[in-house]
């Protein structure tokens, strides 16, 4: 049975993710909103929105779950080079929403997107009160990829990615593995298995497994709120 939660209440309790749905994968309940308290609420509890313009919010938490280790992504000799040779520039937290309106934008695909703007608003505001953040990657300052997602302890949860050109996405990741890594992050939560991540090194494990690291590392120490002013200058 599907949950109905409360709108009134952003701290209400989800319920337990091991009564989320088989079919479809993961679907555990609907409704509420998207105030930052049910969103981090949300995450601290491997629970995620995911919903499309004419639906009500969906939340989820599927099983098994894609995972990637920050040590462990895999940089294939054409993305090394990409990494040393192409003229990328690439920050943090320096264009959130421009980052977010991006990957929002239709795909090859399809021109259906899940960003609605209920999302960009409200992980707009996590971003402004520093648990939301960006990788941007730039040539001639020009936007040409990035991510966003959400810490929490030493979890980050990926939301999503664009490229516009050459590995520009996947420069942005390699730099996100980077700084977690600096910062002793221990996972970062990909959601749902895709071919391009497995590519990446990222790893499917179960809801169980996954759970069973969110507790141990959700309240680790967390990095700062901002993080504009980091910087990756290593060799690659």
């Amino acid at each position: 049975m599907i949950f109905l939660l409360d709108e009134k209440n952003p701290q209400a309790p989800f319920p337990p993710v091991e009564r989320a749905e088989r079919e479809p994968n993961g679907l555990l309940a609907v409704g509420g909103d998207l105030r930052p308290e049910r969103l981090l609420n949300a995450y601290r509890n491997g629970i995620f929105p995911w919903y499309s313009e004419q639906q009500p919010i969906l939340w989820w938490s599927p099983d098994p779950r894609m995972l990637l280790f920050p040590g462990k992504i895999k940089l294939s000799r054409s993305l090394r080079k990409s990494l040393r040779n192409r003229p990328y520039q690439v920050t943090f937290d320096r264009a959130f929403t421009k980052v977010m309106q991006a990957c929002a934008e239709p795909r090859a695909t399809t021109d259906e997107t899940w960003i609605t703007a209920e999302m960009l608003s409200a992980y707009t505001h996590l971003h402004a009160l520093g648990h939301a953040h960006s990788v941007e990657v730039w040539t001639q300052q020009k936007l040409v990829g990035g991510l966003y997602g959400v810490a929490c302890g030493r979890v980050f949860f990926g939301e999503s990615m664009f490229s516009r050109e050459r590995d520009a996405s996947k420069v942005a990741l390699a730099h996100l593995c980077r700084l977690l890594a600096r910062w002793e992050f221990r996972l970062i939560d990909c959601q749902v298995y895709s071919g391009h991540l497995l590519s990446l090194g990222a790893e499917q494990c179960s809801r169980a497994e996954f759970c069973q690291l969110l507790r141990r590392y959700r309240d680790a120490q967390a990095a700062p709120a901002d993080w504009s002013d980091q910087n990756i200058t290593e060799g690659w």
